[in-house]
């Protein structure tokens, strides 16, 4: 799919994170971004080498799934993990689109499989790899700090590795983790840590007000059962069951080795599950989980319904593939590949006719971002007109620098009904311009259709924030 597939707005932000080198960023740490300006740099800054950047980092994500899958099971049941893994949405969404989710699994199996070494064989140089590797995961997302749960969790529980926390291996693997970890908690600390407050606090705020919403829990079977395939999705919420009641009502747990695949498991499953009818649980929170999860159920999968799985992949890929090549149903979102390019391209022709102009956006970041890959100049988002603009608020961009000048401002219109103007300014503009006046709206087509619309604002004389 790689050919044909466009820029995603997430591969444009990413890629702003990676533009902009930090020691982290606003609302993720940033190791996405500095995979992707470590490929842009080699090969320059193409879609098809963002695009290639997951599809090799999530190659070797499956290639570790694998190894991990050996360790466990005998060869044809890993090869069986290792296709069921393959087949999933999961799999293709982290080989095609850049987010902070494409690292994380990598680092997140890897440091799996030296925490494995270093318990199991009893290598303690694993503890050494296996602490700067969930450093790394911790640079990739803060859901890695599940991670150090699932290890805590699994000597807690297991009566024969209980006494390793005596031992230094442990505390050497979480001390090394925290070290490798600093220069985000340093980042954090510099900025008033508004990265952990963008994650945690509005999120424990909705918890609080403890509102149960069963449209939340669906949305959270529906997307799960989608990125995982039904079969999968569906067997791996009957073995969890299982495992829950032989351990809370029989209070009998598994072998030594179903404990450690279970602790990186159970922990993220379950708690993103509890809570999902109190906040909106994201489609890809709960992906590290079954990464351990698919190797565990691949003991109970019946050929039958492995093979049912298999088939349900090839249809859902070959209507993907469909998709994304003709572009037959139309998306009314920002997040969407086709039409970015034709947007640029008349983004270009409208600053000829009104040269001298910045060009800024604010649907929270996508279009913004975007234009700030294809345009070879900054462009900015919300913060233009004082609101909050995710990173691009601590990006490098003198706002000072644009008082008095001219700007084109661009907003999409993902209701898209008509081709005509909106008729209303945006009532942000009048505050932080002179004067304001609607240009013809860009229209984005697929042959014949029209599939996509963008107003367009010149804005005179920027105020200054």
């Amino acid at each position: 799919m790689i050919p044909f597939f466009g820029l995603m707005p997430q591969d444009a932000y990413y890629h702003f994170y990676g533009k902009n080198l930090a020691l982290s960023y606003y609302d993720h740490p940033g190791m996405i971004g500095y995979v992707l300006r470590l490929f842009t740099s080699v090969f320059g800054k193409h879609v098809w080498v963002i695009k290639l950047t997951d599809f090799i980092v999530t190659s070797f994500t499956l290639m570790a799934c694998y190894y991990l899958a050996t360790l466990f099971l005998p060869k044809k049941k890993a090869q069986n993990a290792f296709l069921l893994i393959g087949s999933t949405i999961l799999i293709s969404i982290l080989s095609l689109v850049s987010t902070p989710d494409v690292p994380l699994l990598l680092f997140w199996t890897l440091s799996i499989i030296f925490l494995y070494k270093a318990i199991f064989e009893n290598k303690n140089q694993f503890w050494l790899y296996a602490g700067i590797s969930i450093g790394l995961a911790l640079h990739s997302k803060y859901t890695a700090i599940f991670i150090l749960c699932g290890l805590v969790g699994f000597l807690l529980f297991s009566t024969k590795y209980r006494k390793l926390f005596a031992s230094p291996g442990v505390w050497v693997c979480l001390i090394i983790s925290f070290v490798v970890f600093t220069p985000v908690l340093w980042w954090n600390y510099q900025n008033d840590f508004v990265s952990l407050n963008f994650q945690v606090s509005d999120r424990i705020i909705k918890f609080s007000e403890f509102k149960i919403s069963f449209r939340k829990i669906g949305a959270v079977i529906l997307h799960q059962s989608f990125i995982l395939l039904p079969i999968l999705f569906f067997a791996i919420v009957s073995m969890t069951f299982k495992y829950l009641k032989k351990i809370i009502f029989k209070l009998k747990l598994p072998s030594q080795k179903t404990l450690f695949l279970l602790s990186f498991f159970i922990p993220v499953f379950l708690v993103f599950f509890l809570i999902s009818p109190f906040i909106w649980v994201k489609l890809n929170w709960m992906m590290p989980a079954y990464i351990t999860g698919i190797i565990l159920v691949t003991i109970y999968l019946s050929p039958k319904m492995r093979k049912l799985q298999l088939g349900f992949a090839l249809f859902f890929h070959l209507v993907l593939s469909i998709q994304v090549i003709f572009y037959l149903v139309p998306i009314k979102s920002d997040d969407t590949w086709y039409g970015w390019d034709d947007l640029v391209n008349e983004v270009k022709i409208k600053q000829k006719t009104h040269p001298h102009t910045f060009v800024f956006s604010f649907d929270n970041y996508k279009t913004s971002a975007i234009l700030d890959f294809y345009l070879d100049e900054n462009v900015y988002a919300h913060n233009i007109v004082g609101y909050p603009a995710l990173q691009f608020d601590y990006a490098n961009q003198n706002l000072s620098l644009l008082t008095q000048k001219n700007a084109l401002f661009i907003d999409s219109d993902t209701s898209f009904k008509n081709g005509k103007k909106k008729g209303d300014i945006p009532p942000e503009l009048n505050v932080y311009f002179d004067e304001i006046t609607e240009l013809e709206p860009i229209i984005i087509k697929k042959g014949e259709r029209e599939v996509r619309k963008f107003w367009v604002y010149y804005c005179k004389n920027y105020k200054g924030r």
